[in-house]
């Protein structure tokens, strides 16, 4: 008879779980609510406010004596100079003064004498009109300081300046594709073919090969990124040829690529019916046959597991990019980086930029993610 496991272990690992998928889904929910925020609301209060009202405090300098207009109330010659304290979006005025010190001295509909003469007032929607006897002659309008609350803002308009702004990541973005797609075809292509013939076909060094990719497994990137280059380099000063170029990083992800895929992929044909092998061998078809016939589309599983791994690993690659691509064809990553240190303060950006930067990987593992799981699964069996 089998035991169930107790009911309290069950719902503590359900609810560890779900704590873990809440640790990874936060960030990234946070990132995606704080690009869409509005500027002023993004820098002053977190995310987690999004949905409330927001309290800030702003400035607002009055215009010249040229906005000036001449007015009778009752029976009295006026010069007023009248508008609205919001530039951009409209908001309720909590309080209002001269001093950014004592920002709560006046509440809306209250007036004070600001220092270039006249009266002030302000109402609770931001209008606000200066009126004098006599006209207005100031070089320099005063300043109001002003505690406003306002409504929640979100806009797309984030997204479209990190993409047209002449460092921002419409060309980076499209540099990251045509890095990522090449480099994510290339290997899987060459291990498909590698890993079959580690399966199923017999030939002089097969096992010493195979303990060779193995091998290569256990060796660091960062160990192999020089020794790479300067082959690359000189094969390609053999041809007078330019080494930071698009075939560059594409043979280098590739080779970096490779062990883990060929290990994966042969793991996973390995233990494949063999009977259906033989029938089709009896039958006449050949090893290429074989292959693409029958090995490739039972071993999509792996193949796509293995295509969101390199592909995830390519797309937010830094290192191998600095390396093998001019500065003419940064990628995102790069780009990123650089944004960091000329918009550091632009919040508004760098959190659109990153969430455009993460946004296409998300979709490509949450499209893929139920073969992503098998596929790995199958292909960490130890092979025959």
């Amino acid at each position: 008879m089998r035991l169930r496991p107790p009911r309290l272990a069950s719902l503590l690992a359900q609810l560890l779980l779900a704590v873990v998928v809440l640790l990874w889904v936060l960030p990234t929910f946070g990132l995606l609510v704080s690009s869409l925020r509005d500027e002023n609301q993004l820098l002053t209060s977190g995310w987690w406010r999004a949905l409330l009202p927001n309290d800030r405090n702003e400035t607002a300098r009055l215009p010249l004596p040229e906005a000036q207009t001449q007015v009778v109330l009752e029976g009295r010659t006026l010069y007023l100079i009248q508008g609205n304290l919001f530039s951009d979006q409209a908001g309720r005025i909590l309080s209002f003064s001269d001093s950014a010190t004592d920002i709560g001295r006046y509440r809306p509909g209250e007036r004070y004498t600001p220092r270039a003469g006249g009266e002030l007032s302000v109402e609770a929607n931001g209008d606000y009109a200066w009126q004098s006897a006599t006209p207005f002659e100031h070089s320099r309008g005063p300043r109001v300081f002003y505690s406003a609350r306002f409504a929640p803002r979100f806009t797309l308009q984030h997204y479209w300046d990190v993409m047209t702004l002449n460092d921002g990541l419409a060309k980076p973005f499209v540099n990251t594709l045509s890095v990522a797609l090449p480099a994510t075809i290339i290997p899987i292509t060459i291990a498909a073919f590698a890993a079959y013939a580690f399966s199923w076909m017999r030939f002089p060094g097969r096992l010493w090969l195979l303990m060779g990719v193995v091998a290569l497994l256990v060796v660091p990137l960062q160990l192999s990124l020089i020794p790479v280059l300067r082959l690359y380099n000189g094969i390609a000063n053999l041809f007078d040829g330019q080494g930071k170029t698009y075939l560059g990083i594409w043979l280098a992800h590739t080779g970096f690529g490779l062990p883990l895929a060929i290990y994966l992929l042969r793991n996973y044909m390995r233990n494949l019916p063999q009977e259906i092998m033989e029938s089709a061998r009896v039958d006449g078809a050949t090893h290429f046959q074989i292959f693409v016939r029958i090995v490739l589309p039972l071993s999509v599983p792996a193949l796509a597991s293995f295509a969101i791994f390199q592909f995830l690993w390519v797309w937010n690659d830094l290192l191998v990019s600095l390396v093998f691509l001019s500065s003419q064809e940064a990628v995102m990553t790069n780009q990123i980086v650089s944004l960091l240190g000329s918009r550091g303060n632009d919040w508004h950006l760098l959190t659109a930029g990153a969430f455009i930067s993460i946004a296409l990987p998300l979709f490509v593992f949450l499209a893929l993610q139920r073969y992503f799981v098998r596929g790995l699964l199958a292909g960490s069996v130890k092979g025959g």
